[in-house]
C-alpha cells in the first residue's frame, strides 16, 4: 500500500458521520418526570414553601441565574436536607442536587446553569422529616446553550 491510498482511506474514516459512541443525551418531560421519581419515590410532592428565582425571559443559555430558596426553621428537628433542580429539554434532566444541613441557617442556593431551550424549570427541597416541596418556572430563552452536537 503507498502513502497516497493510505491518506486516502483515512481520510474517508474521519469524514464519515457516524455519531457519537453513546448515543446523544436529551432530557424530554418525560425524562424530567423520571429524574423525580427516582428522588422522591412514591412520596407526594406539594407545591409551596420553595421560591425558585430566575428570569421569565432570557437573552443567552448560556449563564442564567437561578436562586432556590425555601422556607425553614433550619433547625436540628426541622430543616431542609437537600434542594434539587430539574429541567425538561438539555442534555440530561437533572441540573444539580445541593446537600443542607442546620448548621447552613438558610436553605438558600444561587447559581448560574445553562438552558439549551426554552423550557420548563423544577426545584424540589427535600426535609429532614421526608417531605418533599416544590415550585417551578418557564423561562423563555432567545440565544440557546448546550448545542455541543456532533456534525
Amino acid at each position: 500500500m503507498d502513502r497516497r491510498r493510505f491518506l486516502a482511506g483515512t481520510a474517508a474514516i474521519v469524514v464519515l458521520p457516524f455519531g457519537p459512541p453513546f448515543g446523544t443525551a436529551s432530557a424530554t418531560p418525560e425524562a424530567m418526570a423520571a429524574a423525580i421519581r427516582k428522588v422522591v419515590g412514591d412520596t407526594a410532592v406539594r407545591e409551596g414553601r420553595v421560591s425558585l428565582d430566575l428570569p421569565p425571559l432570557v437573552e443567552n443559555g448560556s449563564t442564567v441565574p437561578l436562586v432556590v430558596s425555601v422556607e425553614s426553621p433550619m433547625t436540628v428537628d426541622d430543616y431542609i436536607k437537600a434542594i434539587h433542580v430539574f429541567n425538561e429539554k438539555n442534555p440530561q434532566p437533572g441540573v444539580f442536587t445541593v446537600r443542607l444541613s442546620p448548621r447552613n441557617g438558610r436553605a438558600v442556593v444561587g447559581t448560574r446553569i445553562k438552558l439549551g431551550d426554552s423550557q420548563k424549570i423544577v426545584a424540589i427541597a427535600e426535609t429532614s422529616g421526608g417531605q418533599f416541596w416544590s415550585a417551578s418556572a418557564d423561562v423563555i430563552v432567545t440565544l440557546a446553550a448546550c448545542l455541543e452536537e456532533a456534525t
